[in-house]
């Protein structure tokens, strides 16, 4: 059972959560600035709107606290075994485009151990937290202009549990490409092939912390990526484990959130996956070595 530090916690994660993502709900029709990180990698001016909303935010929650946001870096000292994990608008890609498929996601972690977190999906209206010992859910977002107290009548919130899918055949796997480290991508791509074959469908969907969000929730059986950061992964790998789901490096190893390589699914389809991803960097290296 959470205790009241972790419930606390978990709550201002959720807030901070739907502050972002009311931002980029309230930009998304708009004109887009958009500019560039690297050569595919944007930033938009929804994302600088989106962190500022959410660090003012958690600065008058808890003013001093670490905190680690993706466009803004890391922030504060505060107490040095607490610490927020932002990122403020997960998919410009997408956002950017006008694709209705992207996030807001806040996590905290407690001596380096992710405790709670919260992702929300703007255009659907869905938020998907977790707290560490407590629990995965989905339910409605509050995403209204002037925040207030959800009325009786909200439908209440769904525990959310993994899939059962058993083999790969019965799956549909997802996973995204890096925007850094594209020397890898030959081998990210032999990988893709070989799900493809073996899978029910493959999917690149383009927002990391909802694919881990949709693994939680059952929609998608099972997702890998390389290439990612701490605020991709930190709520998404919560979610996952507290929906009954196993989160691994490509080799088996655990997760590290500095790591960059993900593979989260249900425990009866991580041995496969991990065989195929490894068969695929073998293959690579092969012809990389030839």
């Amino acid at each position: 059972m959470p205790d009241a530090q972790h419930l606390e916690l978990a709550s201002i994660c959720v807030a901070a959560a739907e502050t972002g993502a009311r931002v980029l709900r309230e930009l998304f029709e708009r004109p887009r600035e958009v500019l560039l990180k690297g050569r595919i990698d944007l930033v938009t001016d929804a994302d600088r709107a989106a962190e500022e909303r959410v660090l003012n935010f958690l600065a008058e929650r808890m003013p001093g606290v670490a905190v680690l946001a993706e466009e803004s870096g890391a922030h504060g000292e505060g107490a040095a075994r607490c610490r927020f994990i932002v990122d403020p608008l997960d998919g410009t890609t997408n956002y950017a485009h006008g694709i209705p498929f992207f996030s807001c996601t806040v996590a905290v972690e407690l001596k380096g151990q992710v405790v709670a977190g919260c992702t929300v999906d703007p255009t659907r209206g869905e938020r998907f937290r977790a707290i560490r010992g407590g629990g995965a859910f989905v339910g409605r977002a509050n995403l209204s202009s002037v925040p207030a107290h959800r009325p009786a009548s909200e439908p209440p919130e769904r525990r959310l549990a993994v899939s059962s899918a058993e083999t790969l055949g019965q799956a549909v796997i997802c996973t995204g490409f890096p925007v850094e480290k594209r020397a890898r991508l030959s081998e990210l791509v032999d990988a893709f092939g070989k799900f493809t074959e073996l899978a029910r469908g493959t999917r690149r969907l383009g927002s990391a912390s909802l694919d881990l969000a949709y693994v939680a929730a059952g929609r998608i059986d099972l997702f890998y990526e390389q290439g990612l950061k701490p605020w991709d992964v930190a709520t998404g790998l919560l979610l996952v484990e507290e929906a009954g789901g196993t989160v691994s490096a490509f080799d088996g190893s655990a997760h590290a959130l500095g790591g960059g390589e993900i593979v989260a699914s249900p425990k009866a389809l991580a041995a496969a996956a991990r065989a195929v991803l490894a068969e695929s960097r073998a293959k690579v290296t092969s012809l990389q070595n030839m």
